[in-house]
């Protein structure tokens, strides 16, 4: 799932806002669109709540580490 910004570009920012409120479970984020994530991954202030795991051609699927209360309400 991936939200383009008028550029065709992912709206990292927008998505890991997402993430983060549980509207989307994970950001696949392909080789070639990392360091534009990067970018928003870095200005996110609940970045080390993020797990990213590596898949085979480098691509990365990130999810939103909930603690768990939150993961039982």
């Amino acid at each position: 799932m991936r939200l383009a910004d008028d550029t065709g570009n992912a709206d990292y920012e927008k998505l890991l806002n997402q993430l983060e409120t549980g509207e989307i479970e994970k950001i696949i984020v392909h080789p070639e669109e990392f360091m534009t994530f990067q970018t928003a991954y870095m200005n996110f202030d609940k970045r080390k709540r993020i797990i990213g795991t590596a898949d085979q051609g480098g691509v990365i699927t990130y999810v939103f580490e909930r603690d768990e209360q939150e993961k039982n309400s």
